[in-house]
């Protein structure tokens, strides 16, 4: 026998899936994947996704509240441009960098920075980060030359005008976007006028714009994406879903409020009482009144138990995955502050901040940096400044402040700040970088102060006497918190 079981074939041993997510179950039957580049996924949905994103901007209230939010914690009253041009010894230059603040906060303003005269720089950074979470991405043109003191000014495009259909193969175009063999982009093939406007339908031409004259704003999740997609993209279907339950809610409210019941006619029985043209029954309905019934008829009351009691607690949960989808606190974002403390908020909103200063850092890089570079290289070749252009490398030495943010506990978190310098942890500056100001504005400003309290005799508080004051109020806080 053992002659023959060796010409026996032996039987494979069952191979077993290592990862139970890759199980095809009843449950996952219907799990539809693929392993596409970025880019064909996005070809057949992100038009789809920009319409039904910009649906939900015009008639949702929590996605028109995202968008608001962004634009205030993001940019707020502006990310600021402050000069760090230094001397050979190392010092700061004051004159090269007055001038260099001076002159572009002076292009920054309305009618000087937008080729359209409609917008200040404030304006244009709102609706970038505005117009990246709503379409995905937004392409903003520099250009050079333009009819203005600066020789220099944007312009702002959106995402329609490059095509997402728009491939040439033997070009290596993709997408609107021509790049070279490293996958470099080289030029953006756009169209002149926006295609969804009904007077451009029949002139359809587009014009190749160089890479150099396009900063392309949008935030990839994958290496192989080229075009960006809308920030709503998780959050589309429960937002479009609680809008209309929240309608379907309201109109069953409605009628379970506006319609009492009705009556039941019995058979063959005519009604002699009170009747409109079309032969219905004419009932008053008064508060704290009874009525009688004709013989026979009976009432049946229509009650459509509305507003459902598990409404609050449906439209809740609803929100918290849609606060997760578009990286903001839930709290905020529904403005329920109903059930929050000190600590949970505190915890929410820091979580939430660090995502506004991920997208401001982006921004810096990506944006503001290249539009200062260009807007320098074109001041300093028109001689607007009394400055030399062989001299740009050490000019073009920018940092951007950004906005900061309110304590949550004022108190708390700037006795934290205090004790953290003490031990060496932050530094004075680090701390009102924090808070949005300029530290070195800050001591000129207190300095300025100090002198003219010195000049007209008003004595000044010492920093001793500051953080005694401080130390003070802490043991109060403590006492009250205790009792």
């Amino acid at each position: 026998m053992g002659f023959f079981n060796f010409f026996k074939k032996k039987k494979e041993p069952v191979q077993k899936r290592s990862y139970n997510g890759a199980k095809i179950s009843n449950a996952l039957y219907s799990w539809a994947t693929s392993n596409t580049t970025a880019d064909n996924e996005l070809r057949t949905n992100v038009n789809k996704l920009r319409a039904r994103s910009r649906d939900l901007a015009r008639n949702n209230d929590y996605a028109k509240k995202f968008l608001r939010m962004l634009k205030t914690n993001v940019i707020g009253k502006g990310i600021k441009l402050q000069s760090k041009v230094k001397l050979k010894n190392g010092k700061l230059d004051k004159r090269s960098n007055d001038l260099i603040e001076n002159n572009f906060k002076q292009w920054s303003k309305k009618g000087i920075c937008d080729v359209t005269g409609k917008y200040s720089f404030l304006d244009i950074q709102k609706l970038a980060i505005s117009q990246m979470a709503l379409d995905g991405e937004v392409f903003i043109r520099l250009v050079k030359g333009y009819s203005n003191k600066f020789n220099f000014a944007l312009q702002l495009i959106e995402a329609d005008h490059l095509d997402i259909n728009f491939n040439v193969p033997s070009k290596n175009i993709v997408m609107g976007i021509e790049y070279d063999e490293w996958g470099r982009p080289v030029a953006y093939h756009m169209y002149k006028k926006h295609p969804g406007d009904v007077y451009s339908f029949t002139d359809q031409q587009r014009i190749r714009i160089p890479a150099d004259e396009i900063i392309h704003l949008f935030i990839p999740s994958r290496i192989s994406q080229n075009r960006g997609v809308p920030w709503f993209h998780t959050a589309i279907v429960r937002l479009q879903m609680l809008g209309a339950y929240e309608e379907a809610e309201l109109v069953a409210s409605r009628l379970s409020a506006a319609k009492g019941g009705f009556y039941i006619k019995p058979p063959q029985e005519e009604f002699g009482g009170e009747t409109d043209n079309d032969g219905n029954l004419v009932q008053e309905i008064e508060p704290g009144t009874f009525e009688v019934l004709p013989d026979g008829w009976d009432f049946k009351p229509f009650d459509l138990q509305h507003p459902n009691s598990a409404f609050e607690a449906f439209e809740k949960a609803t929100l918290r995955g849609i606060a997760s989808g578009l990286d903001v606190s839930y709290n905020y974002l529904a403005n329920d502050l109903e059930s929050v403390n000190y600590s949970s908020i505190r915890a929410g909103v820091l979580d939430e901040r660090e995502v506004y200063k991920d997208l401001q850092s982006y921004l810096i890089d990506h944006f503001l940096m290249p539009v200062f570079e260009n807007w320098l290289e074109m001041a300093l070749l028109g001689g607007i400044m009394p400055l030399n252009f062989s001299d740009f490398d050490r000019l073009n030495n920018p940092t951007f402040q950004t906005r900061g943010w309110d304590w949550v506990d004022p108190l708390k978190d700037m006795q934290a700040n205090i004790l953290a310098i003490k031990a060496g942890l932050k530094t004075s500056s680090q701390v009102v970088s924090e808070m949005g100001y300029d530290y070195e504005e800050i001591l000129l400003q207190l300095k300025r102060e100090k002198d003219l309290r010195e000049k007209y005799g008003i004595t000044t508080i010492s920093d001793a006497e500051i953080l005694e004051a401080i130390s003070k109020a802490k043991g109060e806080d403590e006492t009250k918190t205790a009792d």
